[in-house]
């Protein structure tokens, strides 16, 4: 007989699995370092970001700081680069060019002098979330850049593993909340709607990451929820009340640190 009760897990067990693969590696290879011990649920808040006057590149520059001080990376040497404005895809009222390339929210690169580059799209100053969070997944590329290790996979997953890595540092959520955006625009001769994703995941893989971080860290998810978009909130408590049933996190917590390379 069909169980009515028995609801369907957020993620599918191939999915799930790869979750916790990505914590064992990063917890292997990062468990014992600053960035993992000190790490705390960074908010949305003037503690975390305080109040800031300035240009676009000046508010860019202070948040880069900010995401850098509590991702436990602050002496890390990086240089922050805007990039090109992204095309202008309205060349009349109603009319939209199509199939315009937009630059990415944000790249991060290593050159032959083994100097960092991350950069941003200008863009991001219209949406800070997406701004923290973008700065948080760059910066979890260079964190996991420094494991000879791959993550789960192969180097092939990265990106997945790098957006994991942006909650295992502590950014859950604006990561999962900048995960998918649907808003209203108007301007001077148009208005209707717009859509933009962040990352790599989707807001239940999202959802997910945050809930394993919450749990490890022992922080009341409440901490996390009311700071939650409506379906992140929903995947929140899902994925909470799945892990505490969970023996995963007792596993997690019992793997022995083993850095690849210092």
């Amino acid at each position: 007989m069909w169980d009515l009760f028995n609801s369907k897990p957020l993620l599918s067990t191939g999915n799930r699995d790869f979750q916790h693969a990505c914590y064992e590696w990063l917890l292997k290879n990062f468990g014992e370092r600053p960035c993992y011990t000190r790490a705390r649920l960074v908010l949305p808040t003037e503690e975390f970001f305080p109040a800031r006057l300035g240009s676009a590149v000046e508010a860019a520059e202070i948040t880069f700081a900010q995401v850098k001080k509590h991702a436990g990376m602050e002496d890390w040497k990086c240089k922050l680069q805007a990039q090109a404005e992204d095309p202008n895809i309205e060349i009349a009222p109603a009319l939209v060019v199509q199939n315009v390339d937009h630059n990415p929210l944000g790249s991060f690169s290593v050159n032959d002098k083994n100097e960092v580059l991350i950069t941003y799209n200008p863009k991001l100053a219209e949406d800070p979330i997406q701004m923290i969070a973008t700065f948080a997944h760059e910066l979890s590329h260079y964190l996991t850049a420094t494991a000879a290790e791959p993550p789960p996979g192969g180097w092939s997953n990265w990106e997945f593993a790098t957006d994991i890595c942006a909650s295992f540092l502590g950014f859950g959520i604006f990561v999962a909340n900048a995960a998918f955006s649907f808003q209203q625009y108007t301007n001077v001769d148009a208005h209707g709607w717009k859509s933009a994703r962040g990352g790599y995941l989707s807001e239940a893989e999202h959802s997910y990451a945050l809930a394993l971080f919450l749990k490890l860290k022992d922080i009341p998810v409440k901490q996390a929820l009311r700071y939650c978009d409506a379906n992140i909130k929903s995947n929140l408590k899902r994925a909470h009340k799945e892990i505490a049933g969970d023996s995963i996190i007792g596993e997690l917590r019992n793997l022995k640190y083993q850095p690849i390379r210092e």
